[in-house]
């Protein structure tokens, strides 16, 4: 948690120097969840590990019906949050008041930061908070991606980083009883191609992307 306190305050600058455009990639796994969901979707949404609403704010944009509540363990990183954002979400650091029953629940780039051992533990645990039928999608740097591997080896962010090999990830989903469990690949296209991101989702069944997404739905 300290770790992130420690950047709440240029958290979006610190993923931009490290990727090139943070906007981007929150954008890249937008559009992979609305994918997955469906432009209708209109349930309940909880951003597991939300930072400073990167991901929420493209979520909502391609998801406008949906109702989100944002988790984050650091609370300088959710007093970060500005208007308008701030008022189309709930925002909390206190666990127990996140509650059940979602349609959805998205956790970005936060396994890596989990200790390999408490990691079975967080998964059953959201997998828990879904509705029947309700889907968690887990978006995770690709360790096959050589280029991946050096931006987290530069991030100031990621000292504490243990990167999770696609196989481990699904793994996880599949011990926490979730079905239909399947992985994709993105950020194929690069942000200075940016124009050509509509057409990765014919590609993502290939290893090339910097991220990928593992899903399952809760029967």
């Amino acid at each position: 948690m300290a770790q992130f306190d420690r950047f709440a305050g240029d958290y979006q600058s610190v993923l931009d120097e490290s990727v090139g455009s943070a906007a981007y990639f929150a954008r890249v796994k937008a559009l992979a969840a609305t994918d997955v969901l469906g432009v209708g979707f209109a349930g309940r949404v909880l951003d597991y590990g939300c930072g400073v609403g990167l991901l929420a704010r493209a979520l909502l944009d391609h998801l406008p019906r949906a109702t989100l509540v944002g988790f984050d363990v650091s609370q300088p990183c959710l007093d970060g949050i500005a208007e308008p954002l701030r008022s189309r979400a709930a925002w909390t650091s206190d666990k127990t008041a996140v509650g059940g029953e979602f349609a959805a629940v998205v956790v970005s780039n936060v396994l890596h930061h989990v200790p390999p051992a408490q990691r079975d533990g967080l998964v059953a645990d959201l997998a828990g908070r879904l509705a029947p039928g309700g889907r968690l999608l887990v978006f995770e740097h690709n360790p096959l991606n050589p280029a991946t591997r050096w931006v987290v080896a530069h991030c100031a962010f990621d000292d504490d980083a243990v990167l999770l090999w696609p196989r481990e990830t699904t793994a996880l989903l599949q011990t926490a009883g979730l079905q239909g469990v399947r992985i994709e690949y993105l950020a194929c296209v690069p942000p200075a191609l940016g124009r050509l991101l509509p057409l990765e989702r014919h590609v993502r069944h290939l290893p090339l992307g910097a991220q990928y997404l593992a899903w399952g739905r809760r029967p």
